[in-house]
């Protein structure tokens, strides 16, 4: 089992083991060593960041562990995590890193590496991080460590990316977008490309000050998004997370449409226009069994993966899919980006709507969604539960209930010490009910017992 490295990098809390500047520099050259040992060039390695306060310490932190152990490192700011994954290509750098902890609150942070290619790295290469870590390599000489620079036009670049993901001289003149930025990498990059494109922009949450990151907006938390949408008559919302890979949107009328709607609309989408590939998608095993059904009437796969997007992209890659992503918004479109992309998919999106010159609450209307819900159990300490007898027979007769009407998803969180149980059926009250009297018994087990 690794002790840093979770499903996304390393992520914790500031000033608290392992999210500390001792521990970024001690990071910094165990990963220096790791990714340029192989190399005959002096390596170059790229930082960005979102826009957390603690930011600037483990950016500072990290360059100096990477440049003590001889990298280069090209420091591009502030920036959404898909435009670290294509900067590191598009600079021909050797290895990419993203300073943040996503959707958590401002007080987290984390430590995401991307390889060359501007793929997250392989477990094999964090294992190998890890191990340099315990056990540090010896410095090089004084002549031969690296240099930092700073990158000034990286969300220039990343825009122009952006924009050449629609066919050539599409604009989109006269939509009107909310944009909610979640103060977070996009508060800059979002509003200016949307503008741009011609839309008619309201921008939300976009003046990030350190502290207000994720703080009651964004992805997490889509309705202030979906009221401004209704007060100003705007044709779509879009709400970010706090590193811009995630994407919530809301049409019109206000009606939130979560990842499992939008993919079934870039799906379709893709399929139109002969653009699919792989015969199907990908998604999680959160996903909702109506968009199972609403694919299989368009004749395309549902391949469930485990829940994360590093597990979505194996199998895209796998299957020979380039469309895949998760129900909270995480899209995974390999035909434009080699990792999660907000951005990418409200463009997309967008170009759906104009394509088809049909609202995005009438794209939306072709899939009925499951009534699903989910629980949280906080442990009191982080540990697997899922191997415990009592707790699989508790899931088992949960299940029986359903009578094949539904399903049950109990997992553990990737980062947290909690139990996640996701109940989804075609009756509404017999999912509620079932998911409420299994989260009761086990948290009665679990943590009372």
């Amino acid at each position: 089992m690794r002790e840093f490295f979770g499903t996304d990098g390393v992520r914790g809390t500031v000033n608290e083991y392992p999210m500390t500047a001792e521990f970024a520099l001690t990071l910094g050259r165990a990963a220096g060593h790791v990714l340029t040992r192989h190399l005959k060039h002096r390596p170059h390695i790229l930082i960005g960041k979102d826009t957390r306060l603690s930011g600037y310490m483990i950016e500072s932190a990290l360059c100096s562990g990477l440049t003590a152990q001889g990298m280069n490192v090209l420091l591009v700011g502030p920036v959404p995590t898909p435009a670290v994954a294509y900067l590191t290509r598009s600079l021909r750098a050797d290895a990419g890193v993203m300073l943040s902890a996503s959707h958590n609150p401002a007080g987290d942070n984390g430590i995401k590496f991307f390889g060359a290619d501007g793929f997250k790295l392989p477990d094999a290469i964090e294992a190998e991080i890890e191990a340099a870590v315990k056990d540090l390599p010896p410095l090089p000489p004084a002549l031969e460590i690296g240099k930092a620079q700073r990158v000034d036009d990286a969300r220039g670049r990343y825009i122009e990316f952006l924009k050449a993901s629609l066919p050539k001289g599409i604009r989109l003149d006269g939509l009107k977008v909310v944009v909610d930025c979640a103060n977070g990498a996009a508060y800059d990059v979002a509003p200016r490309i949307l503008r741009e494109l011609g839309c008619e922009v309201i921008a939300m949450h976009d003046q990030p000050d350190g502290y207000n990151i994720n703080l009651e907006c964004g992805s997490t938390h889509p309705e202030d998004m979906a009221d401004r949408v209704v007060a100003t008559g705007a044709d779509i919302g879009l709400a970010l997370d706090g590193d811009a890979d995630r994407l919530i949107a809301c049409d019109d009328n206000g009606c939130i449409v979560d990842g499992d709607r939008v993919i079934a609309i870039l799906a379709e989408h893709a399929l139109r226009h002969g653009q699919l590939s792989g015969g199907g998608v990908v998604t999680t095993l959160m996903s909702n069994m109506g968009l199972e059904r609403y694919l299989d009437r368009l004749g395309l796969k549902m391949y469930r993966a485990a829940v994360g997007d590093r597990y979505v992209l194996e199998m895209m890659r796998e299957k020979g899919c380039n469309i895949g992503g998760e129900q909270s918004g995480h899209m995974i479109l390999l035909d434009h980006n080699t990792t999660g992309d907000g951005l990418m998919t409200a463009l997309q999106l967008l170009m759906a709507m104009r394509d088809q010159d049909r609202p995005l609450a009438e794209l939306a209307s072709g899939m009925t969604l499951f009534p699903q819900k989910l629980w949280n159990i906080v442990l009191p300490e982080r540990r697997d539960v899922l191997t415990d007898v009592r707790v699989q027979t508790m899931v088992t007769e949960a299940e029986a209930r359903l009578q094949g009407s539904g399903r049950i998803n109990v997992r553990m969180s990737g980062t947290e010490p909690k139990l996640r149980i996701m109940v989804e059926a075609e009756d509404e009250a017999l999912m509620l009910d079932t998911g409420q009297t299994l989260h009761d018994r086990m948290h009665t087990l679990l943590c009372e017992g």
